[in-house]
């Protein structure tokens, strides 16, 4: 499996796993603000045929009125494709830019409280904790990484 960072021609292939697998759709407007804007952060995992079969989209919180931190918008592999180490691969790379291109402390993101696959991924093999729940945030569990100075792991 090829994981490399995210090109503006990969937009249409990751909008296309995000509208398989998941609720939250964006605009593509959405996606190319961030490869633009935050060019290191975001990268597809791609199957031997060079078909997008995962994604991650993420970003450097621009409100951030403390510490830097980065935030993951959204990451999606598509079924046929899961349970391969995809995503936990996708997000370390991802934590890894954020850390040593931005100097982030920390990252966070949203998951819904019935997901329960993502919720051990987060939290019991990327170490991530429950910060709080945010009601009217369609049912999600907000998820913040302990803040750490120096990265977050290795792609061991």
């Amino acid at each position: 499996m090829d994981i490399r960072l995210a090109q503006p021609e990969d937009l249409l292939g990751m909008q296309a796993c995000n509208l398989q697998n998941l609720p939250e759709n964006y605009q593509m407007r959405y996606y190319l603000y961030h490869i633009l804007s935050w060019p290191q952060l975001s990268y597809v995992a791609l199957d031997p045929k060079g078909r997008i079969v995962g994604y991650i989209l993420a970003k450097m919180d621009e409100e951030a009125e403390n510490a830097p931190h980065g935030h993951v918008t959204s990451i999606s592999v598509l079924r046929g494709y899961r349970r391969l180490g995809i995503a936990k691969r996708l997000m370390l790379l991802s934590q890894r830019a954020m850390s040593e291109v931005y100097r982030a402390e920390y990252v966070s993101l949203h998951v819904r409280k019935s997901n329960r696959a993502a919720i051990g991924l987060y939290r019991d093999t990327l170490g991530f904790h429950s910060h709080q729940v945010e009601k009217g945030y369609c049912e999600h569990l907000p998820l913040a990484y302990p803040k750490k100075k120096k990265g977050f792991g290795s792609l061991g």
